[in-house]
């Protein structure tokens, strides 16, 4: 089974941009996701708890759960849906933290001690190179430069957060660790919400869709999913699944919004499968 998980994770993940698509005209982006891990937390507190699952006690363990969510969630997150709200274009957000698996190859032996073969290096490049053909007819309208600083911070956020996780939390129960990482995200992100936004929020059936996906699709499922393949895997490996998610978004939005995949794009696609591929051998 757990050689679907990575399929099924890109699947899911790459969901989120077409959540918030749907989400982002009916609230404030940091509010919106307030929302979220709020929700988050209580349905996940009350399954854990009749599941009888078990509670972390180390402090030290319960901090680096609380660290790794704040910044697998709420720098990824948080700079991903400001970035996009500013303008930034969605391409162009995909595209910057569709780095993440180089910038973890490059981090991985310092913090981890994981050591990259050439062709590992070789599937990393190819996937780059997909990434940026699926993406090359989206990213040349104009945009404000404060969102690319938001997206720089989420690429930043979701590297060393996974990487932090694959070094500080190697064992947990998902279900109350996943109660801890959202509650460290929660504690990022108000404090900034508060300086930046004033909570405002259309309760429209567009915003309650997306809402309800976001928190159970992919905060209680790709996150779930997220978990299990850094505690099973390698962190390049799982780095480098995020060179799908920009494809397979492009694919979703084919399908469902019927916005364009040309030839181009589906060349992309192969290559970043090809090199996805090799950098998990």
């Amino acid at each position: 089974m757990l050689n679907y998980y990575p399929l099924l994770f890109v699947f899911l993940w790459s969901t989120g941009f077409i959540g918030a698509k749907y989400g982002l005209p009916y609230a404030e982006p940091l509010t919106f996701l307030l929302l979220r891990y709020c929700a988050v937390i209580v349905l996940m507190s009350a399954f854990a708890l009749l599941a009888k699952a078990k509670w972390e006690t180390k402090p030290s363990q319960m901090f680096h759960l609380a660290v790794a969510g704040s910044l697998i969630h709420g720098c990824y997150l948080g700079g991903v849906f400001v970035a996009i709200s500013l303008g930034l274009p969605a391409g162009v957000v995909s595209l910057i933290v569709g780095m993440q698996p180089l910038l973890t190859a490059l981090l991985a032996p310092i913090v981890v001690g994981e050591r990259m073969r050439p062709i590992q290096w070789l599937g990393l490049l190819l996937g780059l190179v997909g990434v940026a053909l699926v993406l090359s007819q989206r990213i040349h309208s104009g945009f404000a430069l404060h969102g690319l600083y938001w997206a720089l911070g989420a690429l930043l956020g979701i590297t060393v957060g996974t990487l932090y996780q694959k070094r500080h939390c190697a064992h947990f129960d998902w279900r109350t660790g996943a109660i801890m990482q959202f509650i460290g995200a929660a504690v990022v992100t108000l404090p900034v919400a508060l300086m930046i936004e004033h909570f405002h929020v259309q309760w429209t059936g567009h915003f309650l869709f997306a809402l309800s996906w976001l928190v159970l699709v992919l905060s209680l499922g790709a996150v779930t999913l997220l978990n299990t393949l850094i505690r099973s895997g390698t962190a390049v490996n799982v780095a480098s699944l995020f060179y799908l998610v920009p494809p397979a978004t492009a694919l979703i939005a084919w399908l469902m919004f019927h916005e364009s995949f040309t030839l181009v794009q589906t060349l992309g696609l192969a290559v970043a499968v090809t090199g996805v591929a090799i950098a998990r051998r």
